[in-house]
């Protein structure tokens, strides 16, 4: 088939926002798949343009068997509230004419990657003009949590774009998103059940594997190797509820078998560097490289995945793949009963979101307990070879595309 992937998130390496549509354009590559991709730069968690793609403006790549075009956008320093929503219209607006240029192409599928929402116009109507199967995938309902964490107010504007994003979404043939609870909520925007699809993040069970003798990034931080690890890695944003990190971590000063750290970037690292900056065993490190990323996350012995409660049903923090699949014990801030909340509850404790004692609390538990993260771990790497394995998620979803461009009838009628 030929596949247009129409996303502003566009990594090739699997690391990072994007990296899913990385992997998966390259999977499809590797399936025999004709892929060509429109995305925007790289310039995340740095909220800035990568070295070597700020000019030219416009640039054709391949990369991995994939053809990639990059089309600019405004990065603001500071992103929130409307330089957010500004950011995100750029980049559906800068990728219009690179988009048109696909229409001669005639792919057979043009699947639409949201965040940005604001690329689905464009994509749904690429898909019209050429015939092939509209396909939109929701990683999280970025005007939910926009209007959810007070980046968009009032209750006309709610009104208004809601109301807007369901009468888009149901002109797509397809829709999919990452989790079960937003499955229920797509249906709940009015997308017909059997339009609806799971696809949830996956892993490579492969690349990410237990580690089996102690991580090097112990002696590289000068962590003893009889100290637990609680790491932290991913991208340092607000939905993430981090501060709890340092004020658990203040709480258990005088334990000196324990250790934290925090791997990633984003607009919380100064805040975060700032209330870490006296505790002695706390230890910051910026994104690191893909190639050391099964080190890095083997060096946990507790993973810690905090999330603010108000996100917390409208993402599925796609770092929970990685954890798994390293087969460590987790723990995580959330309501009982949310998405997150039934897949640690297999592997690990589930706290309170922005609750440091409890936090504190959960980590002496799991810090004590060294044969129950042992089997916590096993569940956990259980849990990733059996439900989230890359080749099992992308062959279900490469099959679904065949089934749906099969159909007699585009369901973009009956909208």
């Amino acid at each position: 088939m030929k596949i247009l992937i129409y996303s502003a998130n566009y990594a090739p390496e699997p690391t990072g926002i994007g990296k899913y549509s990385g992997e998966m354009a390259e999977w499809l590559a590797q399936q025999g798949h004709e892929v060509r991709v429109v995305a925007a730069p790289p310039y995340y968690p740095d909220w800035k343009v990568a070295e070597g793609y700020r000019w030219p403006p416009y640039r054709k790549e391949r990369i991995r068997g994939c053809t990639v075009w990059r089309a600019p956008l405004w990065v603001p320093r500071n992103p929130g509230g409307l330089k957010r929503v500004l950011h995100l219209a750029s980049f559906s607006l800068t990728s219009l004419p690179l988009m048109v240029m696909q229409w001669g192409w005639k792919p057979d599928v043009v699947l639409t990657v949201a965040p940005s929402f604001m690329c689905s116009p464009m994509g749904c109507l690429t898909a019209r003009m050429t015939g092939a199967t509209a396909w939109l995938h929701v990683q999280d309902f970025e005007v939910d949590v926009a209007f959810t964490m007070g980046l968009l107010k009032g209750g006309l504007a709610r009104y208004v774009v809601r109301g807007l994003e369901s009468a888009m979404m149901r002109r797509f043939d397809a829709v999919s998103t990452i989790s079960g609870r937003m499955l229920a909520l797509l249906k709940n925007k009015g997308i017909p059940a059997e339009r609806c699809r799971l696809f949830p993040n996956w892993v490579d069970i492969d690349r990410i594997r237990p580690l089996t003798q102690p991580s090097s990034y112990r002696k590289q931080l000068g962590i003893p190797d009889t100290a637990v690890v609680c790491l932290f890695s991913g991208s340092l944003g607000r939905k993430q509820g981090l501060m709890v990190i340092p004020q658990a971590a203040q709480l258990l000063s005088t334990r000196v078998d324990i250790h934290y750290v925090i791997c990633g970037d984003g607009v919380m690292k100064p805040e975060l560097e700032k209330a870490c900056s006296d505790l002695d065993r706390v230890h910051l490190l910026p994104l690191q490289p893909v190639e050391r990323l099964a080190d890095l996350l083997g060096l946990a012995d507790i993973h810690l995945l905090p999330q603010s409660p108000e996100a917390e049903d409208l993402v599925l923090p796609s770092k929970l793949t990685g954890m798994v699949s390293s087969g460590r014990a987790i723990i995580a801030t959330c309501n009982p009963g949310s998405e997150i909340a039934s897949v640690v509850s297999q592997c690990g404790l589930v706290v309170p979101p922005e609750n440091a004692p409890a936090l504190a609390q959960a980590i002496v538990q799991l810090a004590d307990d060294a044969e129950g993260r042992r089997q916590m771990g096993l569940t956990a790497r259980r849990y990733a070879e059996e439900q989230i394995g890359r080749d099992a998620v992308l062959g279900k979803l490469a099959n679904d595309m065949v089934a749906f461009r099969e159909r007699p009838a585009p369901f973009s009628a009956q909208a």
